[in-house]
């Protein structure tokens, strides 16, 4: 059974990667590597911005909401989060390039982090869920 990811904008396969290393060519899977040993600071990023529940709560919280802005205030009343809990996590997630401060106090989901957001929460969750099928078979 060959497994892959296939990213689709407006139709038109944009990404198709294997995932499977018998779905591999040797050497196309050394380049994938070797080609993500130099995005590993950015990767490490987003996966240390998303590495929290409190984070993936927040991420949550902002997406959900209609104007994706929302106040340190919002967050600790929503989420029941002290202070300290709100400003250590937020600064966490605008290192990850996933909030950008508005204003005194207002966070803002910028473009990349909706996006990456949506593509890692959602796509990794139905990625688990297909190998654990996997496992299963």
């Amino acid at each position: 059974m060959r497994l892959e990811l296939r990213l689709v904008r407006d139709g038109k396969t944009i990404l198709e990667v294997p995932l499977s290393l018998a779905d591999w060519p040797r050497e196309e899977l050394e380049n994938e590597f070797k080609n993500a040993e130099e995005s590993f600071e950015q990767l490490s990023k987003i996966f240390d911005a998303l590495s929290h529940e409190t984070r993936l709560r927040m991420m949550q919280h902002l997406v959900e909401d209609e104007n994706q802005t929302l106040s340190f205030a919002d967050f600790m009343r929503d989420l029941s989060l002290n202070p300290k809990t709100v400003w250590e996590n937020s600064r966490k997630l605008s290192e990850g390039g996933f909030l950008e401060k508005v204003g005194r106090g207002q966070y803002s989901c910028s473009e990349f982090g909706q996006n990456a957001f949506i593509m890692m929460s959602l796509t990794l969750r139905r990625l688990i869920e297909s190998l654990e099928e996997i496992e299963d078979l």
